[in-house]
């Protein structure tokens, strides 16, 4: 049994040495060491040696298992170390080659204007205030004095999530909270920016998906002519100090009196051009004093206070304040548009 031994080390010790892969490596481990391999077959027959001769035998089979695990360890060592090399030559980097500029990113003109109606209102001495796009109906609605049926809500027709939430329409419902959290304290001036949605066919100048901001003052013997003088300064810090401003008589359920508030032209100066089909006038934004019922709705007294409201869309101004004749440029995330911005 000893001459076997002696015969399966040499064997194996050859082969070893030959092997050119971890795969044909392997395969030699399971034939000579494995549980059914050749140097467990040879000593399954020591039972039939004698008491004197076990211990001898199996000493043997053990250094022929160390020898042969030895090399298999060595070889395995060496496939790695190839392996490493192989992986380092191929992954190499060229150090010397000239660095790859990094693109660098902007501030989309959206959030730009953004930032330049909020830097103008906080100014003036205003907060940003903001609240949840997902609404319940009656902060969208009801407490802005529009009750459920209300003819005013088919034009914010919007997307319902339930009977009773829905995508906010405009960003009005923040301007309910913040009276109702406030309770009845003065004075109130909020701007509230956000994101609103209405079900509205994507084209040049409507999007089911858009930005508002809107204002909110009220405190003790605010008029009408405060908020045209706070429109005022702002369309001149906006478009330029020589913007001219004009006010027209409208409807909007939750203010009384309401108007409608146009901009002097700011391609033509207000002389007459295409873009504002020759009138000289550019439709901004929509405002009003405060309605009663919805001072009272938010806690406070329509008789010994006031207040006014605004809002515009963000898109609108963008659109007016860069000369863009489409809203949709602003989504498309065409790089080649949203470049021209990267600088202002």
């Amino acid at each position: 049994m000893k001459d076997k031994l002696m015969a399966l080390k040499a064997e194996a010790l050859g082969q070893l040495q030959e092997v050119a892969d971890p795969a044909a490596l392997n395969d030699l481990r399971v034939k000579y060491l494995g549980k059914k391999g050749a140097l467990t077959e040879i000593l399954r027959g020591m039972g039939g040696l004698s008491a004197e001769e076990r211990p001898i035998i199996g000493q043997v089979g053990n250094e022929v298992r160390g020898a042969i695990e030895e090399v298999i360890t060595s070889k395995q060592e060496e496939f790695q170390r190839k392996e490493t090399e192989e992986r380092l030559r191929a992954e190499k980097v060229d150090v010397t080659l000239p660095g790859r500029p990094l693109t660098q990113g902007s501030v989309h003109p959206l959030s730009r204007v953004i930032q330049d109606i909020e830097d103008i209102f906080i100014g003036l001495g205003y907060r940003v205030a903001e609240g949840p796009e997902v609404e319940t109906d009656y902060f969208n609605f009801e407490a802005l004095n529009l009750p459920k049926n209300h003819p005013a809500r088919d034009m914010q027709d919007s997307f319902y999530l339930t009977d009773d939430l829905l995508m906010r329409t405009q960003t009005s419902p923040v301007q309910a909270r913040t009276m109702l959290a406030m309770k009845g304290e003065t004075p109130v001036k909020i701007i509230c920016p956000g994101r609103v949605f209405r079900r509205d066919d994507d084209d040049a100048t409507h999007s089911f998906q858009f930005h508002q901001i809107e204002g909110l003052v009220i405190g003790e013997g605010i008029r009408m002519s405060d908020l045209k003088g706070t429109l005022l300064q702002f369309v001149r810090e906006m478009f330029g100090v020589n913007t001219q401003i004009r006010l027209r008589p409208s409807f909007f359920p939750f203010t009384e009196p309401s108007a409608e508030v146009d901009v002097s032209c700011v391609k033509c100066g207000g002389s007459g051009c295409r873009v504002c089909k020759q009138t000289g006038w550019l439709e901004i934004l929509g405002c009003g004093m405060v309605h009663p019922k919805v001072l009272e709705m938010g806690g406070y007294d329509a008789e010994s206070c006031s207040g006014f409201a605004f809002g515009m869309g963000v898109e609108r101004i963008a659109m007016l304040k860069y000369g863009v004749d489409d809203i949709r440029h602003f989504y498309n995330n065409d790089l080649s548009f949203l470049k021209q911005f990267a600088r202002i």
